[in-house]
């Protein structure tokens, strides 16, 4: 191997351990990015079993559980950040993936519901570490075009995980007790934490590392919170995402109880998410050529469009397995093209605080959609009218947002100039 080739596989000589190769880097990332989505999916499948053995009364109580790991993962976001500039971000990950891995037994062990949210509290809050700082590691390593590879390897694994995750969770079901799901992400926790511990470097040098200063923390997020696009593209987002996590809230009963999919309900979760993948891979192909807003513009008018024929199938009786794969695949590929636009329009205008915006950021829209969601699941009625009619009202919502944010022009920046005018129309 030449020296050049040698050099290209393993992270910048900056890295205090240059043994690690590239590729194992992008694993790392790629297994940190899939905690969050294997702690929300995979126990999909066991949701009735695990709602006769905590006796849960109700069987909308049982969204209890997804929406109090929600919660924790919004509000913990916020925190991780600051701490993990100040103390470096190794040991903020692994305490954070040790939270995680231990959560994962209690909730095994939980043997009512209290204990169970607990439980979900706790590991939400050990997965926001793993949001926070693989981004912040891969910023730390790369920069540019090769800050841009390692996520686009690594997002793959973010996109694939959704689809992936009810499967692995309903196998296990089908040989163990439910418990097992959640000593599995125990498990999966604590060899991630031990491959991290062995194998990766702290990113962050001492001379890089920043105080935690209460007034400096305030006044960047008085930056953020005032910022009219950073502001307003998170508020729809957060209205999109209760979207996403109503239907998450849902997806078992409608698939299993009005569906009657039985086992095969994991399939067609899969192939939903497969079109929200689908529209991340069209979106990076026609973003640069098109824009951020004419794109995320269109998309969310069609995502609300969609979702009021969606409601009117719903409530006219029509309702039938066929019509909402379809319209709900629609409305995911839509999806799939607004939360990565809104969220990039939400950081553009603060990158001087970017931190800071991508804490604020995760935690409005991960603690506000969480809410939005678990509204609309608590509507579920044996019926799939609930959830599309929640779809038609925030699709509309987030409509009227972006609307006022953008000073009442779609697809054109707000306060554009006058000689950059064509060019807002791309951004």
């Amino acid at each position: 191997m030449s020296s050049h080739q040698e050099t290209a596989d393993r992270l910048p000589s900056a890295t205090p351990h240059s043994g690690m190769g590239f590729r194992e880097f992008v694993a790392i990332v790629a297994c940190l990015m899939a905690v969050n989505a294997l702690a929300i999916d995979a126990m999909l499948p066991a949701l009735p079993q695990i709602s006769e053995a905590l006796s849960i009364a109700q069987e909308n109580q049982r969204q209890f559980i997804i929406t109090a790991y929600l919660l924790g993962f919004g509000v913990a976001q916020i925190f991780y950040g600051p701490i993990s500039d100040r103390y470096g971000r190794r040991r903020v990950l692994l305490f954070g993936l040790g939270v995680y891995a231990l959560a994962g037994t209690a909730a095994a062990a939980a043997s009512n519901l209290d204990q169970m949210l607990a439980a979900r509290v706790l590991q939400g809050v050990g997965s926001a570490a793993t949001r926070v700082l693989a981004v912040s590691i891969v910023r730390d390593c790369y920069s540019g075009r090769h800050m841009a590879r390692v996520m686009s390897i690594a997002f793959i694994m973010f996109i694939a995980v959704p689809v992936i995750a009810p499967s692995f969770g309903q196998a296990i079901v089908l040989v163990a007790p439910w418990e097992w799901i959640f000593l599995a992400l125990g498990l999966f926790g604590f060899l991630l934490a031990g491959w991290i511990w062995l194998r990766l470097p702290e990113t962050l040098p001492p001379e890089s590392r920043t105080p935690i200063v209460l007034s400096s923390v305030v006044a960047a997020f008085r930056i953020v919170a005032t910022n009219r696009a950073c502001l307003g593209y998170t508020l729809a987002a957060a209205a999109v995402l209760g979207c996403l996590f109503g239907f998450i809230n849902s997806a078992q009963q409608l698939f299993v109880e009005v569906f009657d999919t039985g086992q095969s309900f994991p399939l067609y979760f899969a192939a939903i998410a497969l079109f929200m993948a689908l529209s991340s891979f069209v979106n990076s192909r026609i973003v640069e050529r098109l824009g951020m807003r004419l794109v995320s513009h269109t998309a969310i008018i069609a995502f609300t469009a969609i979702a009021c024929l969606h409601a009117a199938v719903a409530l006219s009786g029509h309702e039938s397995l066929l019509s909402f794969m379809v319209l709900q695949s629609m409305m995911m590929f839509c999806f799939g093209l607004i939360m990565s636009n809104f969220s990039a329009m939400a950081m553009d205008p603060v990158g001087a605080v970017a931190g800071t915006a991508a804490s604020f950021q995760g935690f409005v829209t991960t603690v506000g959609g969480a809410l939005l969601g678990f509204y609309i699941g608590q509507h579920y009625d044996g019926t799939a009218t609930p959830v599309v009619l929640g779809y038609a009202v925030l699709g509309a919502l987030a409509i009227l947002i972006v609307f006022v944010t953008e000073g009442g022009r779609l697809f054109h920046a707000v306060n554009a100039p006058t000689g950059a005018r064509a060019h807002s129309a791309t951004e």
